[in-house]
């Protein structure tokens, strides 16, 4: 399955969903909007970064109202970004929701502060966790990793919330080799800051939304993003970590502003 649609169509909006190789996570942003319009949930399976824009692209074209209004969390925010980019016919909107930064230098530290919010036990499983995922890997195990990826996602989720209010509708399950194959690639775009300078091909209206609890710090949209786009606004949710529908003080504004956006 390639997309999955919630409400009636037509589809004039999709939400991208963060990892990369982590499908699921914003279902039930889909099924809240989906109570306004029609949302298309699409599922990224390319293992290469050129794959996830082209998936993405041939599901817009197929499903979608165009232009759509793109609604990308975290990775998704990145991958929404190229996507209005490349094909700027197909996207009328951007919002990015917890997305990373745009620039390298203001990446180095989300490691850091998400470790030091973990608890001395929870900390010490998480760099096990990472160093295995570092490790070669064997033939045969790629269920193996994936099932280590799920383990240190849980662990990282505890400290991207402030104050969460619900727990996450995993529906799938982690992609290693996707997770491996895209995010190596969307990091040497940025460190060589050709990312920052898609912007110059974007000509729908931007909009960023983001927690001042999230570990991903929020200058490091901010800025950037305000040096380079015409047409952009940043929000910044109080007492929110990186997924605001979760959040019990944040989520409801967060649903406020994505409903008057779309």
């Amino acid at each position: 399955m390639s997309v999955r649609k919630w409400g009636t169509g037509p589809y004039p909006v999709a939400v991208i969903h963060g990892g990369p190789g982590a499908p699921g996570e914003m279902v039930a942003v889909a099924r809240e909007l989906s109570e306004v319009k029609g949302i298309l949930e699409p599922f990224q399976t390319e293992t290469t970064l050129e794959g996830q824009v082209r998936e993405l692209r041939s599901v817009l074209e197929r499903d979608g109202r165009v232009p759509v209004t793109l609604v990308g969390f975290s990775w998704g925010a990145f991958l929404s970004w190229m996507v209005a980019a490349r094909y700027p016919a197909l996207v009328g909107k951007l919002i990015l929701v917890g997305s990373p930064p745009f620039e390298e230098q203001d990446a180095l530290s989300i490691t850091k502060t998400r470790l030091d919010r973990l608890t001395p036990e929870n900390r010490m499983k998480a760099k096990a966790l990472l160093e295995q995922l570092e490790k070669p890997e064997d033939d045969g195990k790629e269920g193996d990793k994936n099932a280590l990826l799920a383990r240190l996602g849980d662990l990282l989720a505890l400290a991207d919330a402030c104050d969460p209010q619900t727990t996450e509708d995993k529906s799938f399950y982690c992609q290693y080799d996707v997770f491996k194959g895209v995010w190596n690639e969307a990091c040497e775009l940025r460190r060589k800051k050709t990312l920052l300078y898609m912007a110059r091909e974007i000509t729908c209206p931007v909009i960023a939304i983001h927690g001042d609890y999230d570990p991903h710090p929020a200058a490091g949209v901010n800025i950037p993003l305000a040096r380079e786009l015409k047409n952009f606004r940043f929000i910044l949710l109080k007492k929110c970590g990186h997924r605001p529908w979760i959040e019990r003080n944040a989520a409801e504004e967060f649903y406020r502003i994505l409903v008057q956006e779309i």
